[in-house]
């Protein structure tokens, strides 16, 4: 009887947790769409809470969003004078678990300085995509090759500019859908008013 109600009990509890990590998904689609494609909607709304508002974590800088969630080893480091701790929050990323040990540090920069970009683009946009977060997601791989294999990366300006064309397609595309909804809504109140 106890084995079963606590067999019942762990089916419950892991079908919450998927509800819980589906919601978390569409939620940070919708808020973060660049910050969750490129460090993953976990880690990304970490991030998020850690700052207080994603408004909060645009304002910080690179090097903030880095030990972010590391203050208690920072302030712990600077009051010992020993060193400063290299990541945070940002540690939990995949990124970091696949480099080197001696580039985890510097894959820990470069991603809190996407980060920072991601969740600015995120923040200040009229129309949030996914395009900045999956074009800053590539520069993130394409720096970890280069770590391993010496294979130069594309600059940020190409990059960013296939972004920015990419994202005003899908802006033109998700503008026509609020349209065509709009119009569909007028033409149902001019039919219930006739």
């Amino acid at each position: 009887i106890n084995i079963e109600s606590f067999s019942n009990r762990v089916i419950s509890l892991s079908e919450y947790r998927k509800g819980l990590q589906e919601y978390l998904r569409s939620k940070m689609n919708q808020v973060a769409p660049s910050l969750s494609a490129l460090i993953g909607e976990v880690v990304g709304a970490r991030l998020i809470s850690h700052a207080g508002s994603l408004t909060n974590l645009a304002k910080y800088p690179a090097s903030t969003v880095q030990i972010l969630g590391a203050e208690k080893a920072l302030f712990r480091a600077l009051k010992t004078r020993g060193n400063t701790p290299k990541y945070g929050l940002i540690f939990h990323s995949t990124f970091i678990g696949r480099a080197a040990a001696k580039n985890k540090g510097r894959i820990s920069r470069y991603l809190a300085n996407k980060c920072t970009i991601a969740s600015r683009i995120d923040c200040f946009s009229e129309v949030p995509t996914s395009v900045f977060g999956d074009k800053l997601r590539e520069q993130v791989e394409e720096r970890l090759a280069f770590y391993e294999t010496g294979e130069v990366p594309r600059k940020n300006l190409e990059v960013m500019k296939e972004a920015v064309e990419e994202a005003s397609e899908v802006a033109a595309a998700i503008k026509r859908k609020l349209e065509k909804k709009q119009k569909k809504k007028l033409k149902q109140e001019k039919k219930r008013l006739e």
